[in-house]
């Protein structure tokens, strides 16, 4: 779905390239996080790919098609959600789904339908500038699926959501791996990547340092410990047990008959799996 090769770019006035020597690719029906603190290239890289910075070096394809060779009919085939709300402010949110639809040669979604989806169907006949911050990011989402595309590009689509519906966008993100889409997801918040993701870049300083799945990461970086909290003899205690021959080892066995309060593998979060590989934190 998408192949990068070798890219590079350097704003104008500055010395230093924002993204340097950039190589992934990205599979179909794939769910791909890029992750890294701010100003780490994420976003220049995600503008670059929707062709708003267009004077790279290196190679990109989208969709088996050279990046270059597209025209404004690449549109048609990608939608993107950005972290900051771009609607008009004096239409609704539904007269503002209104008129992005007619920009698209084919077939769109009914506003309503899509209102629906992000959870604002009570809310279409208010001002967009009436919203909330959430409620925005959740309008960019639903402009994003409207034609039905392809290829989704989100850039920190949970932001400023409440728990509720930060709930409900990561299940519509998922339902669109389901029926097909493919996802391209830019983020600082390893909880959204490591629940959402097949697979998570991280990137600092616009290089790429590390890409794999979040399980993959987790088991590779992860303590091959099991840590039980358990009663012993009515005094809490704590035991940290060896994965490798966890079945005959007596002190395990002897701390699972006692009454356990919790038990699980001592696993790295991604948050310090980013920590370790690229030395610097997501703040």
């Amino acid at each position: 779905m998408i192949t990068v090769q070798n890219l590079q770019f350097t704003y104008t006035g500055t010395a230093s390239p924002a993204v340097r020597d950039l190589s992934f690719a990205v599979a179909p029906g794939e769910i791909f996080g890029f992750l890294g603190p701010s100003g780490a290239g994420k976003s220049t890289t995600q503008k670059i790919l929707i062709r708003l910075l267009r004077d790279f070096s290196g190679g990109i394809e989208i969709l088996g098609r050279d990046l270059r060779a597209w025209g404004d009919d690449f549109y048609e085939q990608v939608g993107v959600s950005f972290e900051l709300p771009n609607h008009y402010g004096k239409l609704t949110a539904l007269e503002n789904l209104r008129y992005f639809g007619r920009l698209y040669a084919g077939k769109t979604l009914a506003p309503e339908s899509l209102l629906e989806m992000v959870g604002l169907q009570d809310d279409g006949d208010l001002l967009a500038s009436q919203y909330s911050k959430g409620m925005k990011i959740r309008l960019n989402l639903a402009r994003a699926l409207i034609h039905s595309p392809q290829l989704l590009f989100l850039d920190e689509p949970t932001a400023g959501l409440d728990p509720v519906n930060a709930r409900r966008i990561k299940d519509l993100i998922k339902s669109q791996k389901d029926v097909g889409r493919t996802v391209f997801l830019t983020t600082h918040d390893m909880t959204i990547a490591d629940e959402l993701c097949d697979r998570v870049a991280f990137i600092v300083d616009g290089q790429i340092k590390l890409i794999d799945s979040p399980r993959a990461l987790k088991l590779r970086h992860g303590k091959k410990l099991v840590r039980v909290e358990y009663l012993d003899n009515e005094s809490p205690a704590v035991g940290e047990f060896a994965l490798d021959g966890l079945a005959e080892n007596p002190q395990f066995l002897a701390s699972i008959r006692q009454p356990v309060q919790t038990i699980h593998t001592q696993e790295a979060s991604l948050e310090q799996i980013f920590i370790e590989a690229t030395g610097r934190s997501l703040g």
